[in-house]
């Protein structure tokens, strides 16, 4: 069976969905202090669904881990070559959450935030359709209206879970604009074993893997 489209799939039963809404007040405070950082602006890449939308809407990164080699985004699950950053201590609280999620390792681990809460212009992450990124994107609130877009119908399925993972090549995503602070967190790495087995991973075109996960579920 094919994969769905536009579509994520909803992670909030694999994660402790009380616990992280409880770092919300947290979260808000330390990246209010970072106002004035120098963070690292966010770049959607060059797969824009338009061309002539900003590359550099205006989010920014907080690092928790770097690689130790030049950054390649074809590199996001070499857990091996990323470390925690120095930031990953003043988020305390958020990496003994992110300890607990499904991972046998992790890698990329970084915070998007927008003080203005500006819109994500719809984009894919990459063009390689055997490429999956295991990952988990998630927020503590949900003042980031965050969608996946089907580019045939132009059809949006905004994010309604506070945890997911999705296909980033076969489909675009992105964010509307809201009134102030805005924010979520991504997580690369491996999953576990025990986690992998729940998946659908098929043989080829495994990027299609949350999709097609999706659309397998019951009901």
């Amino acid at each position: 069976m094919g994969a769905l489209y536009p579509s994520y799939m909803d992670l909030d039963r694999f994660i402790d969905v009380e616990r992280l809404r409880s770092l919300d007040p947290f979260l808000v405070e330390r990246i209010q202090a970072r106002m004035t950082a120098a963070d690292i602006a966010f770049c959607t890449g060059p797969f824009l669904l338009r061309s002539e939308v900003p590359t550099v809407p205006g989010t920014r990164m907080i690092y928790l881990s770097r690689s130790r080699a030049p950054e390649n985004y074809y590199d996001l699950n070499r857990c091996a070559l990323w470390e925690r950053s120095e930031e990953a201590a003043e988020f305390a609280p958020l990496m003994d959450f992110i300890a607990t999620l499904p991972f046998q390792a992790t890698a990329r681990m970084l915070i998007l935030y927008d003080p203005s809460g500006r819109a994500v212009s719809a984009h894919r992450d990459h063009d390689s359709a055997d490429l999956c990124h295991e990952f988990v994107w998630f927020r503590t609130n949900f003042a980031k209206p965050f969608y996946m877009l089907d580019p045939a119908t132009g059809e949006k399925q905004y994010v309604r879970s506070h945890a997911a993972w999705f296909d980033t090549v076969n489909q675009f995503h992105g964010a509307d604009a809201t009134h102030g602070l805005s924010f979520s967190i991504r997580v690369d790495g491996i999953f576990s074993e025990a986690f992998r087995r729940s998946i659908p991973y098929p043989e080829r075109g495994r990027a299609a893997t949350p999709s097609l996960w999706a659309k397998n579920l019951p009901g």
